[in-house]
């Protein structure tokens, strides 16, 4: 079966600064990869090379088939990007917003899909409401809706459930669930181990720009030297992982002490 991503040798540079640095992975369709790592470890440069809203200095990234250098309109037809702090369109409605959405990407039975959109993301009756109108979780909200529209084979997101109250992330959980089970491939990234933990089939855990481990959570238990990470969370293993790549980079001389 196709992957719905592909990612070889990803490399993104800012000047001087290496932010992304060869990083190499799959997700298949109903798949949800969880990307972790420290405070400017490179996720979000990664997710925005993956939408093709960064161009990568080196490597290929592919979205069901489609290279996104040199077919970006047919492999962001195929995604949908939902970043942690959404923007809009200030003088357009909730509805205006999945309408345009609609026309970019060429939905035909909208309408039908976006009242549906609406309900599950509990927006029912904001229909005519601005953005500047909607609290910071209803925007969250909206983003996710737009982002859900046009069915995507491939969602990135990033942070998404902040300003979701408890009840709201337990649906949020519930909605990601359900379009991985329909074969849909997620990229989640997020600082909310447990959350990650709970939805991801496998993780790729990133420091510095590089892949410092990938796998399912017991894979990387059983990758941690001597058995070390045996029974341990995410979280324990997160911190295992991360401090021991710092260690090694600054003994390598790539970062201050």
């Amino acid at each position: 079966m196709e992957p719905a991503l592909d990612v070889e040798g990803l490399e993104k540079t800012y000047g001087a600064v290496r932010a992304v640095r060869g990083l190499s992975f799959q997700v298949a369709p109903g798949e949800v990869l969880g990307l972790v790592g420290p405070n400017g470890a490179g996720k979000t440069s990664t997710l925005r090379c993956l939408a093709g809203i960064l161009p990568p200095s080196a490597g290929r990234v592919r979205v069901a088939g489609f290279d996104v250098a040199q077919a970006p309109v047919e492999a962001k037809r195929q995604l949908a990007f939902l970043p942690d702090e959404p923007r809009f369109f200030e003088y357009l409605t909730v509805w205006e917003h999945l309408n345009f959405t609609a026309r970019l990407y060429g939905v035909e039975d909208w309408e039908e899909r976006g009242r549906a959109l609406l309900e599950e993301m509990e927006l029912t009756g904001r229909e005519k409401s601005l953005p500047g109108e909607l609290s910071r979780g209803m925007k969250q909200k909206l983003s996710i809706a737009c982002g859900f529209l046009h069915q995507p084979r491939l969602i990135l997101l990033d942070e998404p459930l902040t300003g979701l109250d408890p009840l709201g992330i337990r649906r949020m959980k519930a909605s990601l669930r359900r379009r991985a089970e329909e074969g849909t491939a997620l990229v989640l990234s997020s600082h909310l181990l447990p959350l990650v933990e709970e939805l991801c089939h496998r993780l790729l855990v990133i420091a510095g720009g590089r892949a410092v481990a990938l796998g399912s959570l017991p894979e990387i238990r059983e990758q941690m030297a001597g058995g070390a990470g045996d029974g341990a969370s995410l979280e324990e293993l997160f911190v295992r992982i991360t401090s021991a790549a710092s260690e090694e980079a600054r003994a390598r001389g790539n970062e201050p002490a």
